[in-house]
């Protein structure tokens, strides 16, 4: 992530945030000035009030810091040299300058603040009578110090502003693969029932032309013409009813290969057996799945397909149970079920289900995962006309 502007992660000010900032400014300025003040009082009357309208001057020019940061920092740490009260305002000043973690400014800013604090110690009435060289260390400390505090709270500012950004950018990310899955699953389910619907639609227009041009057929037989056509019909409805609403890609194949049913749902548990997993096997339906749709058959047969892919990479080694049952009062039920925690997860988007669950509602059931008692289990149901 590239490094934000400053103004991006700076916080809004509140009036409890400028209050506690000016009363820790009134502590600063009031240590300051304590050592000046009867000198100033006494012998330089005129500096006494220099330094007290400097220094309320000082107050009000600080509310601009964030406006104009580096003029106001080295505007209140120059005139520091004549007003310890501005000393409160200037180390605010400062540090918000060292928020900003602008190399430059902070050592411009930096000396002249030390250049400042040093003058306002040698020439004011009443200064420090310490050596030199021991006010200078003493000023240099504490100006590093305010910029190493400032530079800190700019460091905290940023790596909060960042963590919020990177959450919201992967939520809107992860939003974006959920819709980017569902719009793939529709699609696939389009161009996997194109045939179909096109084979059923002949049909209808072949009986129906058959019906229009003989003119030899009795009753019954117009009757059984006429029934099969609403039967074709009533089966392209059937089908059409999965996909209402999606629209076939331009783009598609021309042609795909036969699509799975319940049938191939033992092969498919056959070969990740062979393949290593523990899969329980348990077919409820029976002999009954000779008359199960195609259109529910597939959905199974995907379901159970992506539950062994989940299990083989997020519990390898687990034993994965995958039980089917129902009838056509009732519809189907599916049940897949495998312990959590065993080996290490391997990383992955997570959009897999998104998918599954949009062709479970599509055919007019339902989808749900969760994790019960340390397993993971995946529940669904498809009516057994969809």
């Amino acid at each position: 992530m590239e490094r934000p502007n400053p103004d991006d992660y700076q916080p809004r000010l509140t009036w409890w945030g400028h209050a506690w900032r000016f009363a820790a400014c009134g502590v600063l300025s009031a240590l300051v000035w304590a050592n000046s003040f009867p000198g100033q009082w006494d012998d330089h009357r005129w500096w006494w009030w220099l330094d007290l309208l400097v220094g309320l001057a000082a107050y009000g020019v600080v509310l601009l810091r964030r406006r104009y940061p580096l003029a106001v920092a080295l505007g209140l740490s120059a005139v520091c040299v004549v007003s310890g009260v501005a000393a409160g305002p200037a180390t605010l000043a400062s540090v918000s300058v060292a928020t900003r973690q602008r190399i430059v400014p902070i050592i411009a800013v930096s000396l002249v603040g030390i250049v400042a604090a040093q003058g306002y110690a040698d020439l004011t009435p009443g200064g420090r009578e310490d050596p030199f060289w021991l006010s200078f260390g003493f000023n240099i400390a504490i100006t590093i110090a305010i910029m190493g505090w400032g530079a800190y709270i700019g460091s905290r500012r940023q790596w909060a502003w960042q963590l919020r950004m990177r959450a919201e950018r992967a939520e809107a990310e992860q939003e974006l693969r959920g819709r980017e899955a569902q719009a793939k699953e529709r699609q696939r389910i389009a161009r996997e029932m194109h045939d179909v619907l096109a084979h059923r639609i002949s049909q209808i227009s072949m009986h129906a032309g058959a019906l229009a041009f003989r003119t030899d057929l009795d009753a019954d037989a117009l009757r059984q013409g006429t029934a099969d056509i609403q039967a074709t019909a009533n089966a392209a409805l059937t089908d059409l009813r999965e996909v209402l609403g999606v629209l076939r890609d331009d783009g598609a194949v021309e042609a795909e290969q036969p699509q799975p049913t319940y049938a191939d749902v033992p092969a498919l548990v056959a070969q990740a057996q062979a393949s290593g997993m523990s899969v329980a096997w348990h077919d409820r339906i029976g002999e009954g799945a000779v008359t199960l749709p195609a259109t529910v058959g597939r959905a199974i047969y995907r379901i159970v397909q992506e539950g062994i892919t989940n299990a083989r990479k997020h519990a390898p080694g687990a034993v994965l149970t995958v039980e089917v049952s129902g009838g056509p009062e009732h519809g189907v039920d599916l049940l897949l079920a495998n312990p959590l925690g065993f080996g290490s997860r391997v990383p992955g988007a997570g959009v897999g289900l998104i998918g599954l669950s949009e062709r479970a509602v599509l055919g007019g059931g339902r989808l749900e995962h969760r994790h019960e008692n340390g397993m993971f289990v995946l529940r669904g149901w498809l009516p057994w006309q969809t």
